[in-house]
């Protein structure tokens, strides 16, 4: 059988010849938001990509993974007073998310990465992947591609912490992935009002331990976070490597990880 990416590639009776040990289902999860004034409703949506391309490009030979179709639109209600913003409701995104487990393991796989390019599904990936080990007993993680990182020295540690929604990391990886949708002219310091929070506070910020419930036009009136104006493509093509290096090492990782090593009852 010809190796394949997508799930979609491979036709219904080609399922039963994967090795549920060695090949692993990746779930892209996205989101369809406003992104301020400088970039499109689809940044979330064309980061995933851009980051399946160049896993695409960069994936060794010897792995073997299946990418299910990017679930567009997740929970975004924390942008909801931006237009163009698109939101479904927990309600409907745990057990739609599950359900998707459920059908990878009825194909016969038994271990699975959700790869989230948008921090509003955090939370409700936590959850699935939990059902999906209980449920299905699974191999089932959740990961963020903003988990990797980026080049040492590369983002200042300010823009780390309070740039998180179209700022320099995100406006660089649009840049080198969708120049033709980033309207630069608009870009500029969208600066959080968490960094008041941090110098007037004590304890309460908008991010765990002691998390305050926000929604984007609280930390920005114009609904980004973070330095958008000193964006660049070539930082956002060393971003994707780097990120996409880390993800290799993860589902490396999950591919060498026993099935026998799941709890199964008597």
């Amino acid at each position: 059988m010809a190796k394949r990416f997508y799930w979609n590639e491979l036709t219904s009776p080609e399922f039963s010849a994967l090795d549920p040990a060695t090949t692993v289902a990746i779930l892209p999860l996205a989101s369809t938001e406003q992104h301020g004034p400088h970039l499109p409703v689809a940044t979330d949506v064309a980061i995933a990509q851009g980051m399946l391309d160049t896993l695409k490009e960069n994936l060794p030979e010897e792995l073997d993974v299946l990418v299910l179709p990017v679930q567009e639109i997740g929970k975004a209600n924390e942008h909801i007073h931006g237009p163009g913003t698109l939101s479904f409701g927990a309600d409907l995104l745990i057990p739609a998310w599950t359900t998707i487990g459920e059908k990878v393991a009825a194909a016969g796989l038994r271990k699975i990465i959700m790869v989230n390019s948008h921090g509003g599904n955090l939370d409700i990936m936590s959850i699935v992947s939990r059902e999906m080990r209980v449920r299905f007993n699974m191999v089932a993680v959740a990961t963020q591609w903003a988990r990797f990182g980026s080049p040492d020295g590369m983002i200042s540690e300010e823009e780390r912490t309070y740039g998180i929604h179209g700022g320099e990391v995100e406006t660089s990886l649009m840049l080198h992935f969708r120049p033709e949708l980033v309207r630069m002219e608009h870009a500029e310091n969208f600066v959080s009002l968490a960094k008041w929070q941090k110098e007037n506070t004590r304890r309460l910020q908008p991010t765990p331990p002691n998390a305050l419930a926000w929604i984007a036009h609280d930390l920005n009136p114009k609904g980004a976070l973070g330095n958008a104006a000193i964006a660049t493509a070539e930082k956002g093509a060393a971003i994707a490597q780097h990120q996409v290096g880390g993800f290799i090492e993860l589902i490396e990782d999950v591919v060498a990880y026993p099935l026998d090593k799941l709890y199964t009852p008597a």
